[in-house]
């Protein structure tokens, strides 16, 4: 049965490395901020502006799956983890989904 979203959220977050990615994804699951971490293992280029310049970069996206209540820690974590001055951190809703994985997403993200 699908239903709506409520709390549960997508973070997007890349990284410079798969090591770093791999560090990152591996922690925050540890510490139940994220229930799930998919990494994808093809590199996407990004094309940005930084410090007045356009720069252009080979990067590894990491979808994380938490909830609205794991947020502020989940992104702590990825700050004191990533090389970056400005991480990515994009927090999406979901509007819905099977009712089982979305509580099992609330069930992995439960604060210790």
């Amino acid at each position: 049965m699908i239903r709506s979203g409520g709390r549960e959220r997508i973070v997007l977050v890349t990284a410079g490395s798969m090591a770093e990615a791999q560090r990152v994804a591996r922690s925050v699951v540890l510490k139940q901020l994220a229930a799930c971490v998919n990494v994808v293992h093809s590199p996407v280029e990004s094309v940005y502006q930084w410090k007045g310049r356009v720069e252009r970069a080979r990067e590894y996206l990491m979808i994380m799956k938490t909830t609205s209540a794991r947020l502020e820690a989940l992104e702590r974590e990825v700050s004191r983890l990533h090389h970056y001055k400005v991480p990515e951190f994009v927090v999406l809703r979901i509007a819905g989904g099977s009712k089982k994985y979305l509580e099992w997403i609330r069930e992995s993200t439960v604060a210790k």
